[in-house]
């Protein structure tokens, strides 16, 4: 079978694509973050196909347990404010990164550069509205004076470092044994156990995406290929499941159901059982299993691997930022009228960051060329064998 055209996308518009379609599932889950399929057909007559307002109207200032966050309109949550982040330490480190370049760039640029928060309304430090788990990389790296590589241990285990790996399997585009290693060193400043195996995983399945020629099966493959203890066993079962469905509407609830015995907050998202967030082998994040198990269901397409993931429910912004993210990177485009909506919306360039990355992975590929002929000349020196151009 011939690959699709879009299967032979070129870098540049698998990074735009990879981005643009994270930042845009991440503001379509947003305003039905937190509740069930079945609330979500209630509260909105039917699926979701598209950006829809707050759940509770004109009252999202006041009304709990989301005040005072405006998620919906086309406003991105956390998820992308941290994925921009990470491009900016990309941009100025121009090369891999590491667990330090999170304490040396990172936590700065969350405490003391001023931006445009589009759940807030307003200008304000990205500190001020991240989530308590990336909250942590302040107290435990600035205050703390943790080391970074180790940092993470003790914070909430959740996908809060996943969310915003997929810059890291895109600077390692085709690599993704690179992209987990280099995830996992980055996100040992912020999680620990499964959220950090989760955090390597989705680097890892973005940069096979990016591969030519690449499926959602070989993207499945990969992960499959690098992730270990609890989440691995996640991803297979709930990707077998995935397998018997072609619609999303089918697959809600048998996903749910083949992720659960792994997944530790428990059936009630917003009342978290008591073993929730711990440190486990045995467990995983739900987020990541279940956005590759939509990929496989939408056959890589993107709107019904997004639509998938926000109807869902749950913690859905991040699961359909994830399934964006692979799914753009698959090179499926993103809808316009979405990515138009979303950058307005959000009063953010969804365009730039891709574009700054796209120069920053060339430049980073260029450097590792040159890493490699050094090594290789050295390694031949040493009565290695050759290696030929």
């Amino acid at each position: 079978m011939n690959p699709k055209p879009h299967q032979n996308a070129p870098l540049d518009e698998r990074i735009s694509g990879a981005l643009i379609g994270a930042a845009v599932g991440d503001a379509l889950g947003g305003p039905v973050e937190g509740y069930s399929p079945e609330q979500i057909l209630e509260r909105h007559g039917g699926r979701v196909h598209g950006i829809v307002g707050p759940w509770h109207g004109d009252a999202w200032r006041t009304a709990r347990p989301l005040a005072p966050y405006h998620k919906g309109d086309g406003h991105v949550t956390d998820d992308t404010l941290m994925t921009h982040a990470l491009i900016r330490v990309y941009a100025r480190v121009r090369d891999h990164l590491d667990a330090y370049a999170v304490a040396d760039h990172l936590v700065p640029d969350l405490m003391t550069e001023p931006r445009w928060i589009p759940e807030l309304e307003t200008e304000a430090l990205p500190f001020q509205r991240i989530f308590l788990a990336e909250k942590w990389l302040v107290t435990r790296i600035h205050y703390g004076h943790a080391d970074p590589r180790e940092a993470g241990t003790g914070n909430i285990v959740n996908c809060g470092a996943a969310m915003y790996m997929a810059p890291v399997g895109l600077v390692n585009a085709a690599n993704p044994p690179a992209a987990y290693a280099e995830a996992l060193d980055i996100a040992g400043a912020h999680q620990s156990s499964y959220g950090r195996e989760a955090a390597g995983v989705l680097a890892a399945a973005v940069a096979a995406a990016c591969t030519p020629g690449a499926t959602p099966d070989s993207v499945v493959a990969a992960c499959l290929s690098l992730a270990k203890d609890g989440t691995r066993t996640a991803i297979e079962r709930v990707c077998e499941e995935a397998c018997r469905h072609t619609d999303f509407e089918s697959a809600l609830r048998p996903l749910r159901e083949a992720v659960a015995p792994y997944d530790t907050v428990g059936p009630d998202y917003r009342s978290p059982s008591l073993g929730a967030r711990r440190p486990s082998r045995l467990h995983a994040i739900e987020e990541l299993p279940v956005a590759l198990g939509m990929l496989l269901v939408a056959r890589g397409d993107y709107r019904h691997a997004v639509l998938g993931a926000v109807n869902y429910g749950r913690d859905c912004d991040s699961i359909a930022t994830m399934a964006g993210a692979m799914a753009g990177a698959l090179g499926s485009p993103v809808p316009q009228d979405w990515s138009k909506t979303v950058a307005e919306a959000s009063r953010l360039d969804l365009w730039e960051p891709a574009t700054t990355l796209t120069a920053v992975t060339r430049e980073i590929f260029a450097r590792d060329v040159s890493r490699r002929r050094t090594h290789e000349q050295a390694f031949a020196s040493l009565g290695g064998p050759a290696c030929s151009d």
